[in-house]
């Protein structure tokens, strides 16, 4: 893992990007950004971040072509994945875990400091 550790935040609303880099680069972590799922994956693959914060709904590709397009890929399926969403039925959180996000946030319910202690905790232990 880099020092700071990189975190590739994808969303295609700029307001939530613009939110999540802030808050997370204040909280000493190196901060890119992508801005739909194509997008994603291209990141990803060429800057090989050490964690990828993830929208679900998105043009191109959604969240959940790209969570499972990175857990099939050997050269990013290492990478852990916070899928983080204004979604959250059952289905949406059983579907991003069966295809390998660590965890499934609730954009609603997560305060933006819930949301560091997420990220300190899975860049620390690998887990939500």
């Amino acid at each position: 893992m880099r020092n700071p550790p990189r975190i590739l935040v994808v969303d295609d609303n700029p307001t939530n990007l613009e939110v999540l880099r802030v808050r997370l680069n204040s909280q000493g972590y190196e901060v890119v950004t992508a801005v739909d799922g194509e997008d994603a994956l291209v990141r990803t693959r060429e800057l090989e971040p050490d964690l990828v914060l993830l929208d679900v709904m998105m043009p191109k590709l959604d969240g959940f072509e790209v969570l499972s397009a990175l857990k099939q890929d050997d050269a990013t399926a290492h990478i852990p994945v916070l899928v983080l969403s204004n979604l959250g039925q059952e289905r949406d959180v059983a579907q991003a875990k069966a295809l390998g996000a660590l965890a499934f946030l609730v954009k609603a319910n997560l305060s933006l400091q819930d949301l560091v202690d997420r990220v300190d905790a899975a860049l620390a232990t690998g887990k939500p």
